[in-house]
């Protein structure tokens, strides 16, 4: 794993004693999930109605991290608090211990947490206390560890933590929980958890444990009857699916990754409870909301500011200077993003234009046409409103940052280069005049 300028935690040697004393199947080569759990201000309560609810007796079939904003300058004593409520085997989470199944582990005050390779890793924040994302840390890394394995839930907290890696462990595939607002102490987290649309269940604490049982044994419990299997004698039912999700939403997806389409069609089984394919292709059928909601999922609406870096290097270093340098006085310079999701590619690269422009001292003019077969993303992204800490950081940080507007807990650009985004394959020799588009443009700016 990549640290950057942080400082690695001192490793403890007690990481291998500290965990429980029976044998326990470790992430790294197992397929049961790692669950972490988010919180933040009234987190304490929500997580001792989960645990409470959590039954004894049996193995779980997973492995659970706690992350919660703990005040670095005072003794934690949230595990003396939480081994009240549990059965379960629970210990501060020390670097380099291995996560095991029917475990539960605490992320120490002051450090930022990651799982990689099935074992924690403890680094020291470089963000000073009051901007730090722990949850959206922990939560990226449990997404590119455990994947489809990987399951997230978002309890009472102010702010937006936990926003940005749901997205990721949904893109993955992974599963997301959110507490019901109105039983948050701190309805800020589950709230914007909520709004990202990626939340398959948004429950009360302690309806949280069943909801999870039944979705790990259909998920994982048992080898779930795969897309191309169905009744005796029946044929690949992927394709039927696929024609009932086109007569219904208009939308072909037969060139997509065939593996990508039964793991996503899969995972809707599990959290729909659906056993049979068949029986998924009746539902799909009678029920317009589970239509859209897999349409929604296999478009897989994973996306950031500058999100792949060096892509957009090469960009302001190579392509935008060129472009720049060749348009005519007084022509705008238009760029086309196709799948623009969010729109948080498109802002990127209106800033990018900006800054070129503002580098070789031109008056530009910029448009930036945005298009997404997602109509949902598109009214994200006509709003040109995003949580503050999606705000970009890249290259120049303190220009970047002079684009934006702050309203806690979102941030927008300011306007001058106009982006317009628009639903469909609509593309810029087809796309509406100016005028006409107006009143749904949202637009950047460097002033």
């Amino acid at each position: 794993m990549t640290t950057g300028g942080r400082k690695p935690a001192t490793r403890k040697p007690a990481a291998r004693t500290a965990g429980p004393q029976r044998a326990r199947e470790p992430a790294a080569s197992s397929n049961f999930p790692v669950v972490g759990i988010g919180a933040s201000a009234g987190g304490l309560a929500a997580i001792e109605e989960f645990l409470t609810a959590v039954p004894a007796g049996e193995s779980l079939g997973m492995a659970f991290v706690l992350v919660q904003h703990l005040d670095p300058d005072h003794k934690s004593l949230l595990l003396d608090l939480v081994k009240k409520y549990t059965h379960i085997e629970i210990a501060w989470a020390e670097d380099g211990m291995e996560v095991r199944s029917d475990c539960a582990y605490i992320m120490p005050p002051a450090t930022n947490m990651a799982l990689v390779d099935g074992h924690l890793c403890l680094v020291e924040p470089e963000a000073p206390r009051g901007h730090r994302l722990p949850i959206d840390h922990f939560f990226r890394s449990l997404a590119a560890d455990q994947r489809e394995r990987a399951v997230c839930i978002v309890l009472s907290g102010a702010g937006s933590d936990g926003t940005l890696g749901l997205r990721a462990i949904n893109g993955e595939g992974g599963m997301v929980i959110a507490q019901s607002p109105e039983t948050a102490a701190y309805d800020g987290m589950p709230r914007s958890a909520i709004a990202t649309g990626l939340v398959d269940y948004v429950l009360p604490p302690a309806d949280m444990p069943k909801q999870l049982l039944g979705y790990v044994s259909r998920a994982f419990g048992r080898a779930p009857q795969p897309a191309h299997a169905a009744a005796p004698g029946a044929a690949d039912l992927l394709p039927q699916v696929l024609h009932v999700l086109r007569v219904r939403s208009g939308h072909d997806f037969t060139h997509y990754k065939t593996n990508t389409l039964r793991r996503r069609v899969e995972r809707r089984m599990a959290v729909t409870r659906v056993e049979r394919m068949d029986d998924y292709i009746a539902l799909l059928k009678r029920d317009s909301l589970e239509v859209e909601t897999l349409f929604r999922e296999l478009l897989i609406r994973v996306t950031n500011f500058f999100r792949d870096a060096p892509a957009f290097e090469a960009l302001a270093a190579e392509a935008l200077p060129r472009l720049i340098a060749a348009h005519a006085p007084g022509d705008p310079v238009r760029v086309w993003v196709p799948g623009c999701s969010t729109g948080e590619e498109a802002y990127s690269i209106a800033m990018l234009l900006l800054e070129q422009a503002g580098d070789v001292k031109r008056n530009v003019s910029a448009q930036v046409f945005a298009t997404d077969i997602d109509a949902e993303a598109i009214v994200r992204a006509r709003a040109g409103v995003y949580p503050a800490v999606s705000a970009p950081t890249c290259r120049p940080i303190a220009w970047r940052a002079s684009s934006y507007k702050t309203a806690t807990p979102t941030a927008s650009p300011r306007p001058c280069a106009t982006v317009w985004c628009s639903p469909g394959r609509t593309s810029p020799k087809t796309h509406p005049s100016r005028e006409s588009t107006s009143s749904a443009a949202a637009t950047c700016s460097s002033t």
